[in-house]
């Protein structure tokens, strides 16, 4: 009872914002949920001026329900699938991800970027956008304006390549006989899921290849996916060692447990399927995933500031340009080595 006193009315505004978020994002997958979620969240904040009652609720979505949304996401996760699979577009994902965070690093330097939005931006470009920022925000104790800015450039250049993305595969003359080339361009190249989706499909229906491009794509993106695991392991280690420097340092804090459910998650699916539980079992709470990420997106949305992120808004989206084009030709420079195209 004391739980529902404190934070109930608080998880309740976030729900009932998450709903509509939700079925609109579905009407509109480029675009997705997550996305509106947060612009929901941020509007009503800008009217919204006594959330004192609501306060401890919102921060409790923004943190608890967006760790539980990433255990989740390892429900589906075949990691004997990703791995078989995967192995051909390996190479790239690994040139990719690397290209992205010293390019994120290079900017910080550069352009005095706040250390965690270009560490978001740069995992978020590098990984697989929302959910790599979800992962990654509480290992760095990233603030609420940082991850719906970082959310927010990861959107913008998502929707770029969605739209672009098939007319430059067209262009450099991808095989159109078959959907690889293009897959893996896609699934090494665009961020988000939902844009990723978009471009592939795009892509299959311009050469009449069916599914061919789509099931490419996505699952060299589920392998890029896998990278959430060593990125925020490797950071929870660089706070630790900064912590143990500040005299203050704490194992507990430092480790990120909810990683650790998210690699139980994926061994146990991965587990199940091979013992012949259909893959399908898990599509609930993989879609439960998809909307706690919403609904998390939205305490995000209501505790942050929409002017001040408009007024410090030009860096970051320089970061998430740069890292953009980096993987942009990175992939198509790996994949003209390897001869996929």
């Amino acid at each position: 009872m004391n739980f529902i006193n404190k934070y109930g009315k608080g998880i309740l505004i976030c729900l009932l914002i998450a709903i509509p978020s939700w079925i609109i994002g579905k009407m509109f997958p480029v675009i997705g949920g997550a996305v509106i979620a947060i612009l929901a969240g941020m509007i009503i904040a800008m009217f919204w001026n006594d959330k004192k009652s609501s306060e401890a609720g919102i921060k409790w979505t923004s943190k608890v329900i967006l760790q539980t949304a990433v255990v989740l996401l390892g429900l589906g996760m075949n990691l004997g699938v990703i791995f078989e699979t995967g192995k051909q577009s390996l190479p790239i994902i690994v040139c990719t991800i690397t290209i992205s965070l010293v390019l994120a690093w290079v900017m910080k330097k550069v352009l005095k970027v706040p250390s965690n939005t270009s560490i978001l931006v740069g995992v978020g470009s590098s990984i697989c956008g929302g959910s790599a920022i979800a992962a990654t925000a509480p290992v760095i104790d990233a603030d609420d304006d940082e991850i719906a800015q970082s959310i927010a450039v990861i959107f913008f250049f998502n929707v770029l390549a969605a739209i672009f993305f098939p007319i430059l595969g067209k262009a450099l003359g991808f095989d159109t006989m078959h959907g690889d080339a293009f897959g893996i361009f896609a699934g090494t190249a665009i961020n988000d899921t939902s844009s990723v989706t978009a471009a592939a499909s795009t892509w299959d229906s311009m050469w009449n290849l069916g599914s061919a491009t789509l099931n490419k794509a996505v699952t060299v993106k589920l392998t890029r996916t896998l990278a959430i695991i060593p990125i925020t392991l490797g950071l929870s280690f660089i706070r630790a060692k900064k912590e143990r420097q500040a005299s203050n340092f704490s194992l507990k804090r430092a480790f990120p447990m909810f990683i650790l459910y998210f690699i139980l998650a994926a061994i146990f699916t991965t587990v199940c399927v091979n013992i012949g539980v259909d893959s399908s079992v898990f599509a609930p709470l993989k879609e439960l995933s998809k909307f706690l990420i919403i609904m998390a997106m939205v305490a995000i949305g209501l505790n942050s500031n929409i002017i001040q992120l408009i007024k410090t808004g030009g860096k970051p989206i320089a970061v998430g340009a740069t890292c953009w084009c980096g993987i942009t030709i990175v992939s198509l420079v790996m994949q003209h080595v390897m001869h996929i195209w």
